[in-house]
């Protein structure tokens, strides 16, 4: 069967940077799940972007679908035919719907019945007559943002430009928008002009000629080149920001890194500063000397040539050295305004309309972090250090360089808390109260930094889920699951042993003495436990754990999240040593049997009738007190399961549901205890073995 290759490019206004490689990923894969689909076979596929255009090229497409030959199943025989032997309607709808008649049934037995069946072919259809369904497959795609433009119904990232559809040499047509398909591109805004396509396989080449980059690939390679090439030309260290690079590299065609300084006076900021006004505002990587200290020179990539390079460097100083010099004034303002005149300021910022102002929720994180320095026995030095750090964490909100540059709260507090004298445990918390900032961010360092962030981010998901505001579906505009993934961070690194249904009591305890509680006590406890268990789900599945193994742990309450992730990680190790699925099966049973337990009383060992029956209850005693005792979820493992061979010799002499009332129901009570204190590990009957 003969093949082609097919060319699909989207050209567009620019696209935002952020938008770029996800749309690319998209168009390519939704094509290749169209011919998946229609059973076109094809080659290798190659996606391509630049802000102007979304790509793809498909190698070696089948001319046509391929021919399919199946068998298909119907009713049992006793059904297809009545008692006078002709077809029944069952049977006659059944051919009908496969496109066949009943003189194609024949009758095939499956487990000692028989079943009508049919033999379908379908002639495939050719690949050209299917594939204006491609419009579709771009009408389709979805994105964060969208726009409508003209008179245009369509609602898509960008205006649509111009497009190119091309089946080999043959134009497929549709028309986007009223954008007619054909095989005519734009090279570089600048630098290229319209190009022609002929073949698919030119299209790479064919921009190139026009100063077009079209492989994102191949664009960021010959950027981490020119960067390595100038390090070494300079003797600088250029240190390369994994997310900056994809931002610059989808924001332009035709790459040329040039490189630009500022007056060394501007050193005098916090490198921060620096190096957020350069990356943040102005998409520039920072310069470094071979020690890791910040030089007075900064590298950026230009979407052209190298012509007339000095005149762009020029130009990109200017605007530069007008950020610094505002970074600079407000860095000089804000320290000459005192600690707890910026906690005044806070009075009068509303956090929430229903949940109050700034000053009242550090109010309210205060008290939750003496109370965890409290559980967690810190000395009086430590405890107030917490306090301190928390009543201040917020004030640099109100400062000049964080209203300008906001990626700096918690830093540029830090920085001014040490200015004005705080002990530096203090500052240091100040910016480790936003840690983890995000899902591959460190948990704080510090005991002060990770009390005040627990207690900050409790209470921020305190407040929103008492009013009512919980994340659902996508839309998560506070983002509440990160503050909830951070708090169980926190307490799974910190292996602190702080209930989680204790620290969300804590958290809504404040709220319900301000009146903010607008729902239920009992019915806000339980959606912020579900929403947690999620969270630590996510956790758990990040970590390879197989599910049946983190629904057993998270059957129950959670108690200790540290624990709950330690349990989770025994059972995973121990799930392919010789004995465990028997040890898991016998504890099962008992968990299993433990649920007939209706009216729970005293075990008796008095009552008991059997050798077993006593040897069972004596382990489980013995094991119960070592149990409590142990540091280690792994010796307590071995304790639960220590209790096999007694469980098992147990069922084999000892009717459980015997006729005697009083009998039974003290049997079943010392199910019921061994079952309880088995699910405090995990439920292992929800382990699948």
């Amino acid at each position: 069967m003969s093949k082609r290759d097919l060319l699909l490019e989207i050209g567009l206004e620019e696209l935002p940077a952020r938008f770029v490689t996800a749309s690319m990923n998209q168009l390519s894969d939704k094509v290749q799940k169209w011919l998946t689909e229609k059973a076109i076979g094809f080659g290798t596929v190659e996606a391509f972007s630049t802000p102007r255009r979304l790509a793809i090229l498909v190698k070696d497409v089948e001319e046509s679908q391929k021919d399919i030959e199946e068998e298909a199943k119907g009713p049992a025989k006793k059904i297809a035919l009545d008692s006078e032997g002709n077809w029944s309607k069952a049977a006659l709808g059944f051919v009908r719907g496969q496109g066949m008649t009943s003189e194609d049934i024949y009758f095939k037995e499956l487990k000692g019945v028989e079943y009508v069946h049919v033999n379908k072919f379908i002639k495939g259809q050719p690949t050209v007559q299917l594939l204006s369904e491609l419009e579709d497959i771009i009408s389709g795609m979805t994105f964060p943002k969208n726009m409508r433009w003209a008179d245009q119904e369509l609602r898509f990232v960008r205006p649509i430009k111009w497009l190119i559809a091309l089946f080999g040499q043959d134009v497929v047509p549709f028309s986007i928008a009223e954008v007619q398909t054909g095989r005519e591109t734009n090279g570089h805004r600048f630098l290229g002009e319209k190009a022609i396509i002929d073949k698919p396989a030119q299209y790479e080449e064919a921009l190139a000629e026009q100063s077009v980059m079209a492989d994102p690939d191949k664009r960021r390679q010959v950027i981490l080149n020119q960067i390595r090439g100038l390090e070494q030309e300079k003797g600088w260290i250029i240190p390369v920001d994994e997310s900056l690079l994809e931002e610059v590299n989808n924001l332009l065609e035709y790459p040329t890194v040039l490189y630009g300084q500022f007056e060394e006076e501007f050193l005098e900021l916090p490198a921060e500063v620096l190096i957020t006004s350069m990356k943040e505002h102005q998409r520039y990587f920072p310069v470094k000397d071979q020690a890791g200290k910040l030089l007075p020179f900064f590298v950026t990539v230009r979407n052209g040539d190298a012509k007339h390079l000095d005149k762009v460097s020029k130009g990109n100083e200017k605007v530069l050295r007008a950020r610094l010099s505002d970074a600079a004034f407000f860095y000089k303002e804000d320290q000459k305004r005192e600690i707890s005149d910026a906690l005044k300021k806070l009075d009068s910022i509303v956090y929430h309309e229903e949940i109050g102002t700034l000053a009242e929720k550090t109010s309210r994180v205060k008290a939750v972090a003496g109370k965890l320095a409290d559980l967690l026995h810190l000395g009086e030095k430590e405890k107030e250090m917490c306090l301190r750090a928390a009543e201040i964490a917020k004030f640099d909100l109100v400062s000049h360089m964080v209203y300008e540059f906001p990626e700096l709260q918690g830093y540029m507090g830090e920085k001014y808390a040490l200015l004005k004298g705080e002990a530096k445990e203090v500052a240091a918390a100040i910016n480790e109260h936003y840690m983890p900032r995000h899902a591959d961010d460190d948990v704080p360092p510090s005991v002060i930094g990770a009390v005040v962030s627990l207690a900050e981010k409790i209470d921020t998901l305190a407040s929103f889920f008492a009013i009512g505001v919980i994340p659902t579906g996508s839309q998560d505009p506070y983002a509440l699951r990160r503050q909830a993934s951070g708090v169980v961070q926190i307490l799974a690194e910190k292996k602190w042993n702080i209930s989680l249904e204790e620290l969300i009591v804590l958290g809504l305890k404040g709220l319900e003495a301000k009146n903010i509680l607008k729902r239920d006590l009992a019915e806000v406890e339980a959606d912020m436990f579900t929403f947690f268990k999620a969270r630590i789900k996510h956790l758990l599945q990040e970590e390879q754990i197989r599910y049946d193994m983190i629904d057993a742990v998270l059957f129950g309450e959670i108690g200790s999240i540290h624990s709950i992730v330690e349990r989770a990680h025994v059972l995973d190790a121990k799930k392919e040593e010789a004995g465990f699925k028997e040890s898991m099966e016998a504890l099962s049973r008992v968990m299993n049997i433990a649920g007939k337990c209706e009216e729970k009383v005293t075990v008796d060992p008095n009552a008991f009738e059997n050798d077993q029956e006593i040897a069972l209850y004596e382990k489980y005693q013995q094991a119960a007190r070592q149990y409590t005792k142990s540091q280690s979820e792994a010796e307590r493992f071995e304790l639960l399961i220590s209790l096999q061979r007694e469980i098992e010799a147990y069922f084999e002499n000892t009717m459980v549901m015997a006729e005697d009332e009083a009998l039974r129901t003290n049997r079943l009570s010392l199910m019921k205890d061994i079952s309880d204190w088995v699910a405090s590990f995990a439920a292992m009957n929800k382990i699948i073995l």
